[in-house]
């Protein structure tokens, strides 16, 4: 890294991943990053009010400040108006774990949830993290509704993620990624069994309007020892609805609508189709 802006994203980003505070030491060594330059760009961060020093070891962690300007923006965006209550009531019905992430560009953000789980095992991520387009059931399911030279050049994006990192049956090379979105499809809907996360299923629909590219994807996820596979195709008829529902409700979100907007002159401008019907 060597602008000042590149740098000062990377601490951002690294902290953000991260539960515990990191030494200064820690933050210049993975970011490659000489320790005087760090220290400069924390003590800038921390005078921002975006990072601050815990009293005990004097190490960095970041404050409040960045979470309140994503939830600020969100709030703004009228997404979780729009989606809420239909997430609420999927995972009412489901009693799994329920999400929304939508397309910006290209990457596949999660913007909202619901927990149908009410007792027992419960999977609960944190939201605002990207989908990993190779192994996570959303990002099948948003290829699926693309071509396969477009869901080519989004997994050109990212790497592959490995068994090591994600779960035992991630898919391992892009043929495989690309038997999985065929798979979804031709049902219409993904299904992924521990390739995420070790223990975890999950299914996801595309959100868009009939004749129109994606504007987002909804998903169930839950403990595999529940969320079998027959389970999750029983249901598949209430994913598609909501995912339909959330697709006619998006006009009421400035934000889902500017991103239909700027997929159907990506489309109209392609010199293929850039999803398969």
């Amino acid at each position: 890294m060597n602008g000042i802006l590149e740098r000062t994203l990377g601490i951002l980003e690294l902290l953000s991943q991260r539960g515990e505070p990191l030494e200064l030491a820690a933050i210049a060594d993975q970011l490659d990053i000489p320790r005087s330059a760090t220290h400069r760009l924390l003590a800038d961060l921390v005078r921002c009010g975006y990072v601050r020093q815990t009293r005990d070891h004097g190490d960095y962690v970041l404050t409040t400040k960045l979470v309140s300007l994503g939830l600020s923006f969100l709030s703004n965006t009228g997404i979780v108006d729009v989606a809420q209550p239909l997430l609420n009531r999927l995972a009412e019905i489901s009693g799994e774990l329920v999400r929304l992430s939508v397309i910006d560009g290209q990457r596949l953000t999660w913007v909202a949830r619901a927990q149908g789980a009410r007792q027992g095992l419960r999977y609960d991520p944190d939201m605002g993290s990207d989908a990993r387009l190779s192994c996570s059931s959303s990002g099948i399911a948003w290829m699926s509704a693309l071509s396969d030279e477009e869901a080519l050049r989004l997994l050109g994006t990212q790497e592959i993620g490995s068994a090591e990192e994600f779960g035992p049956n991630a898919p391992r090379t892009v043929q495989a990624v690309l038997a999985h979105v065929q798979a979804a499809r031709e049902r219409g809907y993904s299904i992924t069994v521990e390739t995420y996360t070790a223990g975890l299923n999950a299914m996801a629909a595309p959100v868009r309007l009939a004749g129109q590219p994606p504007l987002g994807v909804v998903s169930i996820a839950g403990p595999t020892v529940r969320f079998t596979e027959a389970r999750m195709e029983s249901l598949a008829p209430e994913l598609l609805s909501f995912a339909a529902q959330l697709a006619a409700a998006s006009s009421a979100s400035p934000f889902l609508s500017r991103v239909g907007r700027g997929a159907a002159r990506a489309a109209d401008s392609a010199a293929k189709p850039i999803y398969a019907a």
